[in-house]
């Protein structure tokens, strides 16, 4: 029986290599709160995870999720856009940030009609290279084929090949059975 490929699992394997306790990293959009709970395991009670959603439904989630794993006490949850990172992240961890997880689209459960737009969304991933570490990392999964994701993930594709490339590295992984409107996971890494 062959094992089923998910881009999830490879995004928390990538992050799993640069992520350690006591370090920092962001949610960029908390959705139901798996990424959240994840970091928040990764970095430990030492560590910090800050989370970000524009929807009350899916902070509450995430809240909910870390309340029940005992994860809580490690993070700290903003109900604003993603875009707004630089200005919500305390200055001290600016450059700090050991890795960025994006999880793009719309809210599983929720209303289809609130989706991650590009705009905020190019914004949002810029803020987030700054914030990034010397050898940090960002993992950015993108959903083309609903109302929307085409345009966004065509935007973060666009978006990605004209990093610096002495300063970033990036690559694409596809689902195994691509298609084109298949989902893709973005990889970011900060080389200095």
């Amino acid at each position: 029986m062959t094992k089923r490929f998910s881009l999830s699992n490879a995004a928390h394997d990538i992050i799993r290599e640069y992520l350690r306790e006591g370090m920092a990293a962001i949610d960029a959009t908390l959705g139901n709160g798996h990424d959240t709970a994840f970091l928040a395991q990764c970095v430990g009670l030492s560590g910090h995870v800050y989370g970000f959603d524009i929807q009350a439904q899916a902070v509450q989630a995430t809240q909910a999720r870390l309340q029940r794993q005992g994860l809580e006490g490690q993070t700290r949850l903003f109900q604003a856009s993603h875009a707004e990172m630089p200005d919500l992240i305390p200055q001290v961890q600016h450059g700090r940030i050991q890795a960025v997880m994006f999880n793009l689209g719309y809210l599983p459960g929720g209303d289809k009609a609130v989706i991650t737009r590009s705009e905020s969304t190019l914004r949002a991933l810029n803020a987030a290279c700054g914030l990034l570490a010397v050898h940090g990392v960002m993992t950015v999964m993108a959903y083309p084929g609903h109302a929307g994701g085409d345009d966004e993930t065509d935007a973060v594709e666009r978006w990605a090949q004209v990093l610096d490339s002495a300063q970033f590295q990036h690559r694409i992984i596809l689902s195994q059975h691509h298609r084109t409107g298949a989902p893709r996971l973005f990889v970011i890494r900060k080389l200095r």
